[in-house]
C-alpha cells in the first residue's frame, strides 16, 4: 500500500517518535510504513495515524 506518511509527517515537522506518541502507534510500524516494508496494517492503525496528522485516511493511504 502506498502512503504519504513520511511526506506529511515531515511537512508538519514531526519526528517518527513524535508521530508515534501522538497517534499511539509504535515507531516501528510508522518506520515500516514509510519504507514500504509492511502492507499488513489494521484500519484502526490507519485511522490513528491519519487523525494524528489531521487528515483523512484516504489523504494518507491509498492502494496502487
Amino acid at each position: 500500500m502506498k502512503n504519504r506518511v513520511k511526506e506529511e509527517r515531515e511537512l508538519q515537522g514531526l519526528s517518527q517518535e513524535q508521530l508515534s506518541n501522538k497517534s499511539e502507534v509504535s515507531r516501528t510500524i510508522i518506520s515500516e510504513l514509510e519504507n514500504g516494508k509492511t502492507d499488513v496494517i489494521t484500519n484502526v492503525t490507519l485511522e490513528k495515524i491519519a487523525k494524528a496528522l489531521g487528515k483523512k485516511v484516504t489523504d494518507i493511504f491509498f492502494t496502487e
